[in-house]
């Protein structure tokens, strides 16, 4: 892995994922919305376990695209040179928002925590409104047509069932 991505990694999700729920368990911790552990023995446990690997996953490997195929990080210091349209990207185009979206809703079940699941809402609808109005215009000034074919034919959140392939 080199800098450039284990930087955005670190800055990024690792805030939203770690840093802020941390933040968030620690503030809430001597409220009335305390969190709770789940053990194995809860069904949180196995939900959080369901949400967290996919998430988990879906983060890894979006994230791998963007450096190999797309020559860049996640990062808006150091985004893709090229537009990557592989992999999950061929059904939606937010698969890595969808990841962290995940892994934060598979926290808000593994602590049982109410403040981790307004902090999930919050971090989507941040994004639903940085993408339309901020994201989306850069990555058409970067990559033109390319771009408004792709957007005109993948959706932002709610993923494609067949996946699409851009005209060569």
């Amino acid at each position: 892995m080199n800098w450039s991505m284990l930087r955005a990694i670190l800055i990024l999700p690792g805030n939203v994922v770690v840093v802020i729920p941390a933040f968030i368990l620690w503030l809430s911790s001597s409220t009335r919305f305390t969190y709770h552990v789940s053990g194995p023995s809860d069904y949180q446990f196995w939900l959080a376990l369901c949400l967290l690997i996919p998430g988990l996953w879906l983060s890894i490997w979006t994230s791998r695209l963007f450096l190999e195929k797309g020559e860049g990080t996640p990062a808006p210091w150091d985004p893709p040179r090229k537009l990557v349209v592989r992999g999950p990207y061929c059904f939606v185009r937010n698969p890595m928002i969808t990841g962290v979206i995940a892994m934060l809703g598979a926290e808000a079940v593994f602590f049982q925590s109410w403040p981790l699941f307004g902090w999930a809402i919050l971090f989507f609808l941040g994004n639903a409104v940085y993408f339309p109005y901020f994201e989306e215009k850069g990555l058409e000034a970067r990559f033109g047509l390319a771009y408004r074919e792709y957007k005109q034919n993948v959706p932002r959140w709610i993923p494609r069932l067949t996946p699409w392939q851009r005209r060569s």
